[in-house]
């Protein structure tokens, strides 16, 4: 059985036995206190100095905000070191998460990202839009055409495009315009139908085939059987409509297709649902994606025109690994990745007063260290133990006169207020947790003071 030497601080160290007793872990484990107090402060080099003796251990295991090259460590002492969570209370995630973690990430569906009138927009805009979309994720950017203009340039957009290594589509019904896409290289066609067919014998790229205007599926049927005539390869597109106007008909037209067609290629426009519907798009294209996953939907259409629906192609692109895993392991998307939950925590991590009570207790300097239980905001120091639901009373209780500080304290105690508010982790002077939208950790304005939680925020504000 592995060996793991976890090294700490200590003021964590209560929280870190705690943690690691909790957890019943596959493998023996001891704990290095080293001589500091704030664990988040030490680094690499630092810990590399003071270890004690670590023979008979397979891994040193070091708290996550600590800062420096992990192989100063490994270096000194012979033995693989790692980074661990930022927040120990996150330990038993880390451990049980580390094998799956290093085998995710793989998917399986293509993201096809819009970017709508581009016969309005400067070449300049289109390749700027283009580069930002594959950046979030998209394999294929959409060319949106527009009714009332046509797509004269379309070479002269294309060209640049291909150049640089994107797949393009274009995405119109005019013939003209296909036909004229085609020639300048574009991969793939958004939509042939009863009414422009007869152009595909022409195409070197792949269609999307859809249903007739206003009819149903023996007019998709029509259309396919005049394609496979022809030997064209192709995707079809059933359509799904806004929620409201046949969403569900066109979820079961979908799985008609399907098993009308088992091996066939199918692609879902998911922005008819996230444009269209005022909720959070992170669970919509959650669920949407997971049925395309079950379904065998390979493809999918997105954009990013309405406000709330900025950030779906990386949404989808997350999403797209979330569900690829879940099927593979046989499992609901669970557990397994998290960063679609963007207002709640998945596992939000809460002190009990009588744990904030035992540390506030070995506090013997004047900084103040911020806390949330679920139902209050705590403050205390080496003289005060503070707390209350709300933001004004805590803050006239704390005497502070000194502008920078009362700046820094209003910062934390209004994130410390929003964590309590939605039920989120709130650790001192790092950032709250928002899945995707999280930012990298960030470096207090005040200093390196940064906190190790759950003992709880060690250093705080002077």
């Amino acid at each position: 059985m592995a060996r793991i030497l976890f090294v700490t601080g200590k003021l964590a160290e209560p929280a870190l036995r705690a943690t690691l007793a909790g957890m019943t872990p596959g493998f023996e484990y001891d704990v290095a206190v080293l001589r500091i107090t704030v664990a988040a402060l030490m680094t690499t080099s630092w810990i590399a100095r003071r270890l004690p003796p670590v023979e008979g251990f397979d891994r040193i295991v070091i708290p996550g905000l600590c800062e420096g090259d992990i192989g100063a460590i490994e270096e000194r002492v012979g033995v693989a070191a790692a980074k661990g969570p930022a927040d120990v209370r996150d330990l038993p995630e880390f451990f049980g998460q580390a094998a799956a973690r290093e085998a995710y990430g793989a998917y399986d569906i293509r993201i096809f990202a819009e970017i709508n009138n581009v016969p309005y927009l400067p070449r300049e805009e289109v390749f700027r839009r283009a580069e930002a979309l594959r950046a979030e994720g998209a394999d294929v950017i959409d060319l949106g055409c527009a009714l009332d203009r046509r797509f004269h340039h379309a070479a002269e957009v294309i060209a640049p495009l291909k150049a640089a290594g994107f797949t393009v589509s274009i995405d119109t019904f005019d013939k003209a315009e296909i036909l004229a896409a085609d020639r300048a290289g574009v991969d793939y066609v958004l939509s042939l139908h009863g009414g422009n067919l007869e152009v595909a014998s022409d195409l070197r790229a792949t269609p999307v085939v859809i249903p007739d205007p206003g009819e149903g599926l023996e007019s998709l049927d029509r259309s396919l059987a005049r394609l496979r005539a022809l030997g064209r390869p192709h995707i079809i597109d059933p359509i799904l409509p806004p929620i409201g106007l046949g969403f569900a008909a066109a979820l079961d037209r979908y799985v008609t297709v399907r098993a009308r067609y088992p091996e066939a290629e199918m692609l879902m426009g998911i922005g008819n649902v996230t444009e269209l519907t005022e909720a959070d798009t992170t669970g919509v294209n959650a669920v949407l994606i997971g049925f395309c996953q079950e379904l065998g939907i390979r493809h999918v259409l997105t954009t990013e025109v309405i406000d709330w629906a900025r950030g779906v192609v990386r949404e989808l692109d997350v999403a797209r690994r979330l569900m690829y895993a879940a099927r593979q392991r046989g499992v609901p998307p669970k557990r397994i990745d998290d960063r679609l939950l963007t207002v709640k925590d998945a596992r939000p991590k809460f002190y009990t007063e009588p744990e904030l009570r035992a540390l506030h207790a070995a506090i013997t300097d004047p900084n103040f260290r911020i806390c949330t239980t679920r139902e209050a905001i705590y403050v205390f120091n080496n003289r005060l133990f503070l707390h209350d639901t709300e933001i004004q009373p805590l803050f006239d209780q704390l005497g502070v006169a000194d502008p920078a500080h009362a700046f820094y304290l209003g910062r934390e105690l209004t994130k410390a207020k929003l964590a309590l508010l939605l039920g989120k982790t709130y650790v001192q002077e790092q950032p709250l947790r928002w899945g995707y939208l999280t930012p990298a950790a960030e470096e207090s304005r005040h200093g390196r003071v940064r906190l190790e939680a759950p003992g709880p925020p060690e250093g705080g504000h002077r």
